[in-house]
C-alpha cells in the first residue's frame, strides 16, 4: 500500500521573505520609542556671554605685549634653585603620578570601546563523559549508556554599527580619555605653581628674618646707647628697661621665623618628593628674582587654553556622545555570527570529515519591552550632559575671576609699592633724626620707639610687597594655564545647538 502524497505547499519567494522580515523589523523596532524626550536648556556660554572678546584686548596687565606665556614659565623668574626644585617634583610628585595614572586607564578604555567594533573570534574544546537518561529522548542504545562526548569549534562575531553604538561609545571614551590628559596637565601646572609660591614664600620669610636681625642689631646699639645715658645721669633705669625688653622681643620674632622657615622647607620637600631636598639649596632672596613677561591682555581664547577649562569642554563632548549611545541602544542590534568545528560521540570520531558542524548567519535582537529602562536611561544621559555644559560654564567663570583677580592684584601690587617706598623712606628719615633729638637730650626715649615702630612696620611691608608682587604673578601664570596649548583635536563645543530627539 503506498502512502498518498502530501499536498505541496506554496512557498514564499525570497524577495517576500526579505519585506516580511524588514517589516516585521520596522514594526518591532517603533516599539521602543524615545518620542517625547526633550534635552535640557544648558547652553554652553561663549565668549561674548562672559564680557570677552577673542580680538578686542580685555584688562590691561603690562605695557609689554605677548601672545602667551611659555610652558616652563617659571624659567623666567631666573632662580636656578627653583628650576631643580620643580625639575624633581615634576619627577617625584605622587599626585602627579596619580594623575599619569588615570590617564592611562581612561586610555585603556578607548581601546576597550574600539574593540567591540571589530570582529571577535574565539575557539573552543569541551570533552566529556556523560550518561544519557533512559527516560529521555534518547532511545537505546544511547539511552541508559554513558559515552564520551566532545565538541571543538570555532566561534566569529561581528556587530553591524548600522545605527552608530560602536561610534558614539569610542567618541565617549575618547572624551574622557582627552578630559583625563587635560586634568593631568592640570596637576601638573597646578603643581609648578605650587612650587614657585612656596619657593618665594621661603623667600619672603627670609626677608622678614633679615628685617628681625637688622631689628636686633639696632636695638642692641640703642641700648648700648641708653646705659652710656644712664652713666652719664641723662636717663633713668625707666628708659634702660625700656630699652632691654625690646632684645627678648626681637630675638623671639626671630625664632618665630625659623620655625616658619623649617616648616615651609618641610612642606616644599613634600612637593617634590624628596625628603631633606632644601637643606642643600642656600636660602632664596627675593631681591634674586627677576620679574616674569605676561601676556599684556587677557584675550577669550588664552584662556580657553587652560587646561581645566579643556578637561570640560572634553566632558561636555564625552556627555553628548553618552547621549548619541543611549539613544542607539533604541535599534536594532545587529550581529553576524559564524560557528565552525567539530562534534560527535567518542572522542576517536571527533577529528573525522564526518563531524564537521558550521553555521552562519545574522543575528537580531530588538528592543520591544523593558519597563521604560532605555527611556529612563536617555534621560539620565541628557541630565548628565546639562550637568557637564553647567560644569563647563562654571569653570570658564572661575577662570575669567581667577585671571581678573591677579591682573588686579598685580596692578594694585604696583601702586602699593611706589607709596611704600615712600612711606619707608620718610620712616626712615625720622627715625634717624628721633635718634639724633634723643641722643642730644632733645628728645624722649618714647619719640625714638614710636618712630622705631614706624620702620619696622614699612620694612616688613616692602618684604612682603616684593614677595606678592612675584606671587601674583605666579598665580596669573596658573590663572593663564601655564602656558599649556590645547591639542588641535579639541572639539569647540561653544554655540553648538541641542536638538530634540
Amino acid at each position: 500500500m503506498t502512502t498518498p502524497a502530501r499536498p505541496e505547499q506554496p512557498r514564499m519567494s525570497r524577495g517576500r521573505l526579505a519585506l516580511a522580515a524588514s517589516l516585521a523589523l520596522a514594526v518591532l523596532a517603533g516599539c521602543a520609542d524615545m518620542s517625547g524626550i526633550k534635552t535640557g536648556d544648558a547652553r554652553m556660554r561663549g565668549a561674548e556671554s562672559l564680557g570677552l572678546s577673542a580680538q578686542a584686548p580685555g584688562p590691561r596687565i603690562s605695557d609689554v605685549d605677548h601672545n602667551g606665556i611659555d610652558t616652563n614659565w617659571w624659567l623666567a623668574l631666573g632662580d636656578a634653585q627653583l628650576n631643580g626644585l620643580i625639575d624633581q617634583a615634576l619627577q617625584g610628585n605622587p599626585n602627579l603620578g596619580v594623575a599619569r595614572a588615570r590617564v592611562a586607564r581612561a586610555q585603556s578604555s578607548v581601546l576597550i570601546a574600539k574593540s567591540a567594533d571589530l570582529p571577535q573570534v574565539g575557539a573552543g574544546a569541551d570533552l566529556s563523559r556523560q550518561r544519557f537518561s533512559e527516560n529521555f529522548i534518547y532511545p537505546p542504545p544511547l539511552g541508559g549508556a554513558s559515552v564520551n562526548t566532545g565538541i571543538v569549534q570555532l566561534s566569529a562575531s561581528w556587530e553591524l554599527d548600522f545605527f552608530g553604538k560602536n561610534k558614539a561609545a569610542i567618541e565617549a571614551a575618547a572624551g574622557v580619555a582627552s578630559a583625563a590628559d587635560a586634568d593631568a596637565e592640570a596637576a601638573r601646572i597646578l603643581l609648578t605653581t605650587r612650587v614657585a609660591s612656596a619657593y618665594i614664600q621661603w623667600a619672603r620669610l627670609e626677608g622678614f628674618q633679615t628685617v628681625a636681625k637688622r631689628t636686633l642689631a639696632q636695638r642692641e646699639e640703642t641700648l648700648k646707647l641708653v646705659r652710656d645715658r644712664l652713666a652719664a645721669g641723662l636717663d633713668t633705669r625707666l628708659e634702660l628697661r625700656q630699652s632691654e625688653s625690646g632684645i627678648p622681643e626681637a630675638r623671639q620674632r626671630m625664632e618665630s621665623l625659623d620655625e616658619q622657615i623649617a616648616l615651609n622647607k618641610h612642606a616644599l620637600d613634600a612637593l617634590v618628593g624628596q625628603p631633606g631636598a632644601t637643606d642643600k639649596l642656600a636660602p632664596p632672596q627675593l631681591a634674586g628674582f627677576k620679574p616674569m613677561s605676561l601676556p599684556a591682555h587677557l584675550p577669550a581664547d588664552l584662556l580657553g587654553q587652560r587646561p581645566d577649562v579643556v578637561a570640560a569642554r572634553w566632558r561636555v563632548e564625552a556627555a553628548t556622545r553618552d547621549v548619541d549611545y543611549a539613544k542607539t541602544l533604541f535599534y536594532p542590534n545587529i550581529d553576524l555570527v559564524a560557528t565552525a568545528g567539530y562534534q560527535s560521540l567518542g572522542f576517536d570520531e571527533l577529528l573525522k570529515p564526518g563531524s564537521r558542524l558550521w553555521s552562519f548567519g545574522p543575528s537580531i535582537r530588538l528592543p520591544i519591552f523593558e519597563g521604560g529602562q532605555l527611556r529612563a536611561n536617555l534621560k539620565g544621559k541628557n541630565a548628565d550632559l546639562d550637568a557637564a555644559i553647567e560644569s563647563y560654564n562654571g569653570t570658564v567663570l572661575d577662570a575669567v575671576r581667577e585671571a581678573s583677580d591677579q591682573i588686579s592684584s598685580i596692578q594694585s601690587v604696583a601702586r602699593q609699592q611706589v607709596q611704600q617706598r615712600q612711606g619707608q623712606e620718610a620712616a626712615e628719615g625720622a627715625y634717624d633724626i628721633a635718634v639724633q633729638r634723643y641722643s642730644a637730650g632733645l628728645g624722649t626715649y618714647l619719640n625714638v620707639l614710636t618712630a622705631e615702630n614706624n620702620v619696622l612696620v614699612q620694612r616688613r611691608e616692602a618684604v612682603d610687597l616684593a614677595a606678592r608682587a612675584l606671587d601674583t604673578q605666579v598665580g596669573l601664570a596658573h590663572a593663564l594655564g601655564g602656558g599649556y596649548q590645547a591639542p588641535a583635536t579639541t572639539a569647540a563645543l561653544s554655540g553648538k545647538e541641542r536638538t530634540t530627539p
